[in-house]
């Protein structure tokens, strides 16, 4: 058996980014392996953790006494371009300014969740041309600081006469900002063109490709992954829900073929991006048992793929430990560690010389902070960049207080019930 090593913390970045100069002290938070510490933050990293109390510095300090620290987690499969759009009357706006205040507002809901990255797939060609993408790398600017955000192209068609204005759409798009090649190869005439296309425009720009597909042709599948095979910086695909209506066999051969090729699915456990005709989520367990990377997104966020949908990694956690049966550690990791990488972002963990890219949930085990994950403390680069609050409280809960049950609320708050 080979000697382990310890593991070694990504190196330093050369210079603070925007709001990542001042320290801060993170105190009485506890961790997964239960300890209670102190941690503390400069230039955007952690610079040490220690035993409550033991750490002391001339910082602001957050006391998160009652919390569980973790590494945040990142939003792998994003739509910011059409999300908070279910309400409205008639078509999505594509307008630039509806697109931007969208995006904005989508990107911080799923901040506030805990979210400091996200992976966005934006429609481009087509009635919106690349206006889509234009405000969403505007609302990517003025995000900046607070949450990070990469855009992937998305083009519907690249094949045939049709598609020669969508290959050169989909270069302008990466020309002007978008870093992820994308798009959906099963609505193309020729799928199997379609990702030649998508891997050529990847080749040229050296950047990762994300597809979206159903997952229902397991010989189109497999024959997707042979040819993503070997590509850097890597190739994902995703939600690929209907493996998880195909007969065994069938998905533990196509489970192979991904794991050999090196590609990441990304499932939607809170449900697809494609109407409702695709709902379900990839059998996660399966595919980690083959040796797949799996990593969880939200997906559509209340527009008509999904009216409800919430944009929150810890829900998509949720389901992946309730429904589909994962410990809830690997339903975690999901959506940080896996889906950070899936990202090309460096590892977090707590411990000194990562990022101080961190989440606190209110709770002591994550399985409760999963279960109940109301109060949200979120750091990115190093500050506090957003906080919810729950209170719960009981009208005349003089039974509660007699046996000393926990409760959610600041210390001296009480809501009174009637005499």
């Amino acid at each position: 058996m080979p000697d382990s090593q310890p593991p070694q913390p990504p190196p330093s970045s050369p210079s603070p980014g925007p709001g990542e100069g001042s320290a801060l002290l993170l105190c009485g938070a506890r961790l997964t392996d239960g300890r209670t510490v102190d941690v503390r933050l400069g230039g955007g990293r952690i610079e040490a953790v220690g035993t409550a109390g033991s750490l002391h510095a001339h910082a602001a300090r957050v006391d998160l006494a009652g919390y569980l620290l973790l590494p945040a987690p990142a939003e792998a499969h994003a739509h910011s371009d059409t999300a908070l759009s279910a309400d409205g009357d008639g078509p999505v706006s594509y307008d630039g300014q509806d697109v931007q205040r969208r995006t904005t507002e989508a990107a911080l809901l799923q901040l506030g969740h805990g979210a400091t990255a996200l992976r966005s797939h934006v429609h481009v060609g087509d009635v919106q041309g690349l206006g889509a993408l234009t405000a969403v790398l505007r609302a990517r600017r003025a995000l900046r600081g607070l949450v990070e955000l990469t855009a992937v192209a998305m083009p519907r068609v690249l094949t045939g006469l049709a598609g020669a204005e969508g290959l050169a759409i989909l270069r302008d798009a990466m020309k002007m900002g978008a870093s992820v090649v994308g798009g959906c190869p099963d609505l193309d005439p020729d799928p199997t063109g379609y990702v030649e296309a998508v891997l050529e425009v990847a080749s040229e720009h050296g950047c990762p490709v994300d597809l979206h597909t159903d997952g229902d042709d397991p010989a189109r599948l497999t024959r997707f992954a042979a040819m993503a095979g070997g590509l850097r910086p890597g190739v994902t695909l995703g939600p690929c829900g209907a493996l998880g209506r195909l007969p065994f066999e069938t998905v533990t051969r196509a489970a192979d073929q991904l794991a050999a090729a090196g590609v990441t699915v990304v499932c939607l456990p809170q449900g697809g991006c494609s109407g409702v005709d695709r709902r379900g989520t990839a059998p996660v367990r399966l595919l980690q048992a083959a040796g797949v990377r799996v990593a969880a997104g939200s997906g559509a966020m209340r527009d008509l793929s999904n009216p409800v949908g919430r944009g929150d990694p810890l829900e998509a956690a949720y389901l992946l430990a309730s429904r589909y049966g994962l410990r809830p550690e690997h339903a975690y990791t999901a959506v940080s560690s896996s889906a950070r990488a899936l990202l090309g972002l460096p590892e977090v963990r707590v411990e000194a010389g990562f990022p101080a890219e961190l989440l606190a949930v209110r709770g002591d085990r994550l399985s409760g902070a999963l279960a109940l994950a109301y109060s949200r403390i979120v750091v990115h680069r190093g500050r506090v960049v957003a906080r919810t609050s729950a209170v719960r409280e009981y009208c005349g809960s003089a039974a509660a207080v007699a046996l000393d049950l926990p409760r959610q609320g600041r210390a001296g708050d009480h809501l009174e019930g009637p005499s």
